[in-house]
């Protein structure tokens, strides 16, 4: 194993990054930082829905719920226990590119995260029995009831993946999945499953806060070293797509909802390209906020939209083109033509009106902001060493983001915006019931 330093640009990460790698294929990487005595852990798996072989959709975000559920020398629930237990806090979440796991807690405590996170790594499938994966099923479609089932608009991002990519496509379904593929797998496939995608050579494991690399490496080696590599991970299907639609797709919704909305989609770049940050801050002063163009022109200009429920945005996919959201609902007595014309306008606006300077400026101002925010605790900070490290091969590359978003350009706004065209749009309108007769 031996460490090397990442490059670092001080505009866009400041802290120093260390890496390694063991001989199981495990990347580390540390970024030290003795600000205050905490740690943030993070272990991100290259696995979700994008991997995910056709009837076995909604395995990686079951895998989210089954880590917790005991491991090898864990007993259920005690995960959870002994990380608050040590004063800190835990969670995972998992989307189309990837699972990832997390905790902050005090320093001292490193190794315990440690210890936990190679026990259920390794040792999660001989603690799997039915009597668990059974309830956690159960607790996964609970979760789509209360999340997506029973919400008003909460189906809008399940709608739209099919909508936006073509049937066998890795982003085609959402990481919730699907609860008939759920029932019908059977222990020994989720078993098969863990073992798969869950191998120190498929993870990236990085620890940011008051640690050393030294000790880090030396912990890392101690608690995953002996974890045997997976030498036949399957390669996710390629999400390669020749070009914008051809042809617009649309869906109409009616349902209990308390106002129409309407979805303006797009596919533009993928996550980490030149044009999907040209695409961010595009999004950023359409939809971000009381200055942006939506919000002056359909809330305080026409009165058409909802004040709150405006807004674009960019989902940060990196293996396919990601998709744009353009997003309103109607104020009481406006119908859905109204509304949808009005959105479209502004949309379209982007590519006919340059975008002015002052509108530069405040959207590069947002994005500084949240990505500071983001970096700015040792848990932000963990898990975006772990994505560039993931999706990039260099945690380093995390430095320049920041600085690619602010060298956009009102031209680069333009060119991007003109891809945007109707003959590529997805919309997706709701309606409450009675609006359709």
């Amino acid at each position: 194993m031996t460490a090397q330093p990442a490059p670092v640009a001080e505009t866009g990460y400041p802290w120093p990054i260390e890496t390694a790698r063991l001989d199981n294929g495990l990347r580390v990487v540390v970024s030290e930082d003795h600000t205050a005595p905490v740690v943030g852990v993070n272990l991100w798996y290259d696995v979700g829905s994008r991997h995910e072989p056709a009837g076995q959709t909604g395995f990686a975000h079951l895998f989210e719920h089954l880590m917790f559920e005991g491991s090898a020398h864990v007993a259920k629930t005690e995960h959870m226990r002994y990380v608050q237990g040590a004063g800190g806090n835990l969670n995972a979440t998992t989307n189309p590119d990837r699972t990832n796991y997390f905790e902050t807690l005090p320093a001292e405590h490193l190794e315990l995260a440690l210890w936990l996170e190679a026990d259920r790594m390794g040792g999660l499938v001989p603690a799997l029995t039915q009597e668990t994966l059974d309830n956690q099923r159960e607790v996964v479609k609970n979760e789509r009831r209360q999340r997506y089932d029973n919400v008003p608009y909460g189906d809008a991002w399940l709608r739209l993946l099919p909508l936006l990519y073509p049937p066998g496509h890795p982003y085609h379904h959402a990481t919730i999945g699907s609860m008939e593929d759920l029932n019908a797998a059977s222990l020994e496939t989720f078993q098969a499953f863990h073992a798969q995608y869950y191998a120190p050579n498929n993870a990236v494991l990085t620890v940011a806060g008051d640690v050393t690399p030294a000790e880090v490496f030396a912990l890392a080696e101690k608690y995953f070293g002996a974890i045997e590599a997976v030498h036949d991970i399957p390669a996710a299907p390629h999400g390669h797509l020749s070009g914008p639609a051809t042809a617009p797709a649309s869906e109409t919704v009616v349902g209990n909802v308390p106002a129409p909305r309407v979805y303006l989609s797009h596919r533009t770049h993928p996550f980490g390209t030149a044009g999907y940050d040209a695409m961010t801050v595009l999004a950023t002063v359409l939809g971000s906020g009381r200055g942006s163009r939506l919000y002056q022109r359909l809330a305080d200009g026409a009165r058409i939209a909802q004040p709150d429920y405006i807004g674009s945005y960019g989902v940060d996919l990196a293996h396919a083109p990601a998709p744009l959201i353009v997003t309103a609902t109607a104020k009481d007595g406006v119908d859905i033509e109204t509304l949808t014309a009005g959105v479209a306008e502004v949309l379209d606006s982007m590519a006919a009106e340059p975008v002015t300077d002052a509108e530069l400026d405040r959207a590069k101002a947002l994005l500084t902001t949240s990505w500071w925010r983001q970096v700015s605790t040792v848990a932000g900070r963990a898990d975006t060493l772990s994505r560039y490290a993931t999706q990039f091969g260099d945690p380093g590359a995390a430095a320049y983001r920041l600085p690619q978003w602010l060298a956009v350009t009102a031209g680069d706004i333009a060119d991007a915006a003109r891809t945007l065209n109707p003959e590529s749009r997805v919309t997706l309108t709701y309606l409450p019931e009675g609006d359709d007769k």
